[in-house]
Parts: structure tokens; sequence; C-alpha cells
């Protein structure tokens, strides 16, 4: 009779945790898990859920350059007060870690989860008092470094670490307006004024870094937009628009301004729309199981993970990681 060794060329291993990078039709045994499994390849992308923060919120910031397994969200609003709450992510479980300095909400974010950002916001009970505030992280603490030299909430951010970031759009001096075109680059002391971004708006995505960057969506008052904007580490040029005319929405991809996702969106309700950029168009795809907007997004258009937001009546704790279409993911055999 042929064995799974002469089909596969591999036999089935006992082993106590699943295998890191596994090869598609290999299969083992978890003794941990108690479970045989195996290796296959998706036919669609899709999104699935993850373990849950601990804390319900919104409008944090995040690590928009870290990675599925490992994100960070900081601050945010959980429906009645603004937070200095921080909860890092290690691809199991979110474990609470050291707060943030300035409690605050309407984050804007960039770096990863050992090495990050949280500028900009407001706090709560406090109409036009936006802050300028940046700390940052360094895996253990926050620290107050060198302000944003405008006060604004809800910019978009990118960027690869603590050192080197990008800040652009949101809305200010108050939280009514008006938006700003506003961009600053951050060079790990001092952020500098650079070229604006040809719209002005806030609630806007971003993917990228600091020298490539692209930045989609927002609201200005009255309304949202579709709008995308390329950013080349010097001008911001418009390229082809979003699907779909959203706010409140947050970017995956870490890599450069060639590939990323839009997450979420509220254009008049809370949409779980998801979008892909391959550098130059927009691809609806499947949207997130959990509607919400104003989360945090991280990784790359093969791998992402989604968490928190708000959809009424509340803020959430939801996680969801996206696995993209001819990505390896491990299934569980059962006998059923």
């Amino acid at each position: 009779m042929t064995t799974y060794k002469e089909i596969k060329g591999t036999q089935i291993e006992v082993v106590a945790s699943d295998p890191s990078n596994p090869v598609e039709g290999q299969v083992w045994y978890n003794s941990t898990d108690q479970a045989v499994k195996g290796s296959a390849t998706t036919s669609v992308g899709a999104w699935a859920s993850a373990p849950n923060m601990n804390t319900a919120r919104a409008n944090g910031g995040g690590s928009p350059a870290g990675n599925y397994q490992a994100a960070l969200f900081s601050g945010g609003y959980t429906g009645t007060t603004e937070t200095g709450v921080v909860e890092s992510y290690n691809g199991t479980s979110w474990t609470e870690v050291n707060d943030l300095n300035k409690a605050r909400y309407d984050i804007g974010g960039a770096g990863t989860y050992t090495s990050a950002l949280a500028f900009g916001g407001q706090p709560s009970g406090s109409p036009g008092a936006l802050l300028n505030n940046n700390e940052s992280w360094n895996g253990t603490n926050w620290t107050e470094v060198n302000n944003l030299t405008t006060s604004v909430q809800q910019a978009g951010g990118v960027g690869a670490s603590n050192t080197s970031a990008l800040a652009f759009g949101g809305h200010g001096p108050t939280p009514s307006g008006p938006s700003v075109a506003l961009t600053e680059s951050w060079n790990g002391s001092n952020w500098t004024e650079v070229n604006d971004l040809n719209q002005a708006r806030g609630y806007l995505g971003g993917i990228g870094i600091a020298t490539a960057a692209l930045g989609f969506g927002g609201s200005f008052f009255p309304g949202t937009t579709a709008n995308t904007e390329l950013w080349n580490g010097t001008n911001w040029t418009e390229v082809n628009n979003l699907n779909v005319s959203k706010e409140g929405q947050r970017g995956a991809g870490n890599s450069g301004n060639t590939a990323g996702l839009c997450i979420g969106q509220n254009p008049t309700a809370p949409l779980g729309d998801t979008e892909e950029w391959n550098g130059t168009n927009w691809t609806e795809v499947n949207p997130l199981n959990t509607v919400r907007f104003n989360g945090r997004g991280t990784g790359t258009t093969s791998k992402a993970l989604y968490y928190g937001g708000q959809a009424p009546p509340g803020r959430l704790v939801a996680t969801e990681e996206w696995t993209a279409a001819g990505a390896a993911v491990t299934r569980t055999f059962t006998d059923s």
C-alpha cells in the first residue's frame, strides 16, 4: 500500500508546536493540541477571528510597520473617556504594557510593537484642546519627546520605527476643523514640515515608510473622499482613487507605497470594506467579519491584522487576521 511519505516525500512528525514554515501538503501531529494538522493554500483572501484585546476602544495609536503577529495599540477612546492603556500582541494574545504618559484619543501612530510613536490627539471633555504631544516607545516604556509643530487629531501616520516617521493630514486646530494638508517628517529628534498633501483631510489611512508612503480616503467637512496620494520622499502625487469614499479606515502595508490594504470605513454607517493596492489600482477583496471603523491595522497584503474600532452601539475588542489568496494556512483535521 502506498504510504503518505511515498506520496508527499515527508512523514507525519510528532511536534510540540506547529512548524513555522510548513510546505503545502505537509501533515504533522501537534502533541500539545493533541490534533493532526496540515498545511494548505488559500483560494481566496479572507478575514478570520483572532484573540481579542483586553480593553474595548477605538481611535488609538498603532504600529503600522509591524506584522500580523506583532502589534501595538496605544491609548484611544472607550466610549466614555480617553485612555492611556497600551496593549501588545504577540500572535497569541494581547498583554497590557506600560501606559502612555498622556491619555488621549484620535492619535496618529508609526513604527512597530517594539519601536513606535504616538503623536497628536485630544483629551475628552475639552473641545478645542487638540494636542501636539509626541511619545516614543522602546518596547518597554513611553518617553515624551519633541512635539509635532502643529496640534492635530486623526492624522495619518507611517514609519518603520520611532526614529523615522511621517505624519500627514488630520483635523485642527479644533475638533470641528478645518481639515489640514500639513505633512511633517520625524528624524528621531525633531519634526520638520515638508510638502503638503494635495487634498486637506483627516481620518485618513496610510501605508509605507517615511520616504515612500500612500495616504488614502478621509474626511473634510462636510464630506468624505476616495482620493489617494503617493509620497516619494519629497512630494505627494494624486494616483488612482479608492473604489469607495470613506473615513475612519486604516492601512496595512509596511514596506513602501506599492502594496497594502485599506481596511474598514464609515461613510454613513460602519462597514467592513477591504481594498487591496497593487501599486496602480485598488481592488475590492473580502470584507471584515465584524464591521467597524477607527480600529488599527498592521502587516502586509499577504498577512495582516486589524483590531479594535467602533460600531454601534460601542467600542470593540475584536481582532481579525487577514490571509491573502495563495497564502499558506494551517488546517486542523477532525473526525467529523
